[in-house]
């Protein structure tokens, strides 16, 4: 296997892919959304922004030998564009998601499919901590009750008539959480099923202070596409492709 390797990321399971891969030697591109204003960059070489659906990846792909699907388990419309231009273009793809969320003794949790279905779930609710991320939130617009909206950057309207918005970049700890939701008296918190261990603190907050929690199924994958679920089965994913290549990668990174 020649070539680089793109990967799909802004995720931390993006980013320790491309540390992994670069110390290998793996020629690593890192895409971005460019969502956030101020992101954590991986090690490599990065871009930044959309490819402009299926036909752009597709074309983007040329001269690369391997694609990972390393964005968020909620990044749907992305995941199935690289599915689409891996099928296109003959790429080898794998999709790396972290494990979902499993509910814990002591949990009240309610699952729904939507943003739209978890505004209904909550419409009676007092104070509702919103972390499903800036966008989307229109969904929530209409909720008579206050809400609690906190987001890396600030989020885009509309918003909640009664909203109060909290800046912060996690990962968060338990007392954070706990500190976070007595302050505002919260009743009811809305999230996605996001999974891993760096957001998971408000949960374990709002199983303590018995605090019900309102969760987002992840969205379906596509079919025929296969899963890592840690970054180090992703890695000897990749790395198998090298070594069974025709040419090896150098032993450092390549400057640049």
């Amino acid at each position: 296997m020649t070539g680089r390797v793109l990967v799909l990321g802004g995720t931390a399971e993006a980013r320790q892919l491309a540390e992994r891969l670069v110390v290998e030697g793996v020629d690593v591109l890192s895409s971005l959304a460019g969502r956030v204003a101020d992101p954590v960059l991986p090690p490599g070489e990065v871009r930044v922004g959309g490819f402009g659906g299926t036909a752009g990846l597709a074309a983007a792909l040329d001269g690369v030998a391997a694609l990972v699907d390393a964005t968020h388990p909620f990044a749907a419309t992305i995941t199935a564009h690289a599915a689409a231009a891996a099928a296109n273009t003959g790429t080898p793809l794998l999709r790396l998601q972290r494990p979902g969320w499993a509910p814990q003794p002591g949990d009240n949790w309610r699952w729904v499919d939507s943003l739209a279905d978890a505004a209904a779930a909550v419409a009676g609710s007092r104070v509702v901590l919103l972390t499903t991320g800036r966008q989307g939130l229109a969904a929530f617009a209409g909720l008579n009750g206050h809400c609690v909206v906190r987001s890396v950057d600030p989020p885009e309207p509309p918003l909640p008539a009664r909203a109060t918005v909290v800046l912060a970049r996690g990962p968060f700890t338990v007392e954070d959480e706990r500190a976070l939701m007595t302050a505002h008296g919260v009743d009811v918190v809305v999230t996605k099923d996001s999974g891993g261990p760096m957001t998971a603190a408000k949960l374990t907050a709002a199983r303590q202070l018995g605090v019900p929690v309102v969760l987002v199924r992840r969205p379906p994958l596509p079919g025929g596409v296969p899963v890592a679920a840690t970054v180090e089965e992703a890695a000897a994913w990749v790395l198998r492709r090298w070594e069974s290549g025709t040419t090896r990668p150098p032993a450092t990174p390549r400057p640049r």
